[in-house]
């Protein structure tokens, strides 16, 4: 991520000051009225927290669920930009989650679609928590389900026509930059059950959030196991860590939330690596979220 520079920046009073905190978390936020960034500690009780990782995809990552060639589109959307993330994801994201295991009340991780029948073996949700049995029947029906697809799809048109005085127009309507519908994908595609990435080192007690349930399912469910905090992760920054079921515009109605800067990466089209985006996106939400980083949280 590119660093966060700013020529005003002004310490603000603790703002979350739990009583009997085991977690300490800095954070900032941006604000014109004030003319710069504005730091902040906050005491946190671990076991009124939860720490949410936005769309982990499992996109290929050998668990069979990959991008349709050769023009499709999943993910970051392409296989080259999709082990960039994988790699941040072992690198940053999967030890971050380690070091709060047992530390913070849940972990959990969002996904795309419902509780179909193979990820409600694999997965713990809001309902029920699957058996060791139920996991490896489970693990097994995954496998087969995804590597039975077939992932070869449309290819880029071969031709353009263009009828109007307006070519540009014409242009972008029959090759957008980006079309991940049947027919670079292929039918069924966004069908499959998509898996958590499997570089992440995942405990029989993390949940499972299904986008489809929407955002009132989760909020009643963090209610209801005494979480007032929320420290959030994930993909994509621009996106999917703003604006799906567990995306920060939904938590933060509800919850303390705080945005883990450097454990989340954004879309980067047109470059080879997210770090502008990335640092862009983050700064946009400051406006009104609360930033943090992983050297700034503190388990006691």
């Amino acid at each position: 991520m590119q660093p966060v520079v700013e020529v005003g920046r002004f310490e603000a009073p603790a703002l979350v000051m739990d009583e009997d905190a085991t977690l300490d978390v800095r954070a900032w936020r941006f604000s014109y009225n004030a003319r710069g960034i504005i730091e902040m500690p906050n005491h946190l009780r671990g076991k009124e927290t939860a720490l949410i990782v936005v769309h982990p995809w499992g996109i290929d990552d050998g668990q069979g669920w990959r991008s349709p060639e050769p023009a499709g589109v999943c993910d970051f959307c392409t296989p080259v930009k999709n082990h960039l993330s994988h790699e941040h994801i072992k690198k940053v994201l999967n030890p971050f989650i380690q070091s709060a295991r047992g530390k913070v009340s849940l972990i959990m991780y969002s996904q795309p679609g419902i509780e179909d029948p193979i990820r409600k073996k694999l997965y713990r949700s809001f309902r029920a928590t699957p058996t060791a049995e139920e996991r490896a029947q489970g693990e097994k029906e995954l496998h087969e389900k995804l590597n039975s697809f077939n992932y070869t799809a449309g290819a880029l048109p071969d031709l353009l026509h263009f009828e109007t005085g307006t070519p540009v127009v014409e242009y972008f309507k029959q090759f957008p930059g980006l079309d991940s519908g049947d027919r670079y994908n292929g039918a069924g595609y966004w069908q499959l059950p998509n898996p958590v990435v499997k570089s992440i080192d995942r405990a029989p007690d993390d949940v499972l959030i299904y986008d489809q349930e929407g955002y009132t399912p989760l909020r009643d469910f963090l209610k209801a196991n005494g979480i007032r905090h929320v420290l959030l992760a994930g993909y994509a920054t621009d996106m999917c860590f703003k604006a799906t079921a567990a995306g920060y515009e939904n938590l933060s109605k509800d919850f303390n939330v705080f945005l883990v800067g450097d454990a989340s990466l954004a879309t980067f089209p047109a470059n080879q690596g997210p770090a502008y985006a990335t640092n862009a996106a983050l700064s946009f939400a400051a406006l009104n979220q609360l930033i943090t980083q992983i050297s700034w949280i503190t388990f006691k």
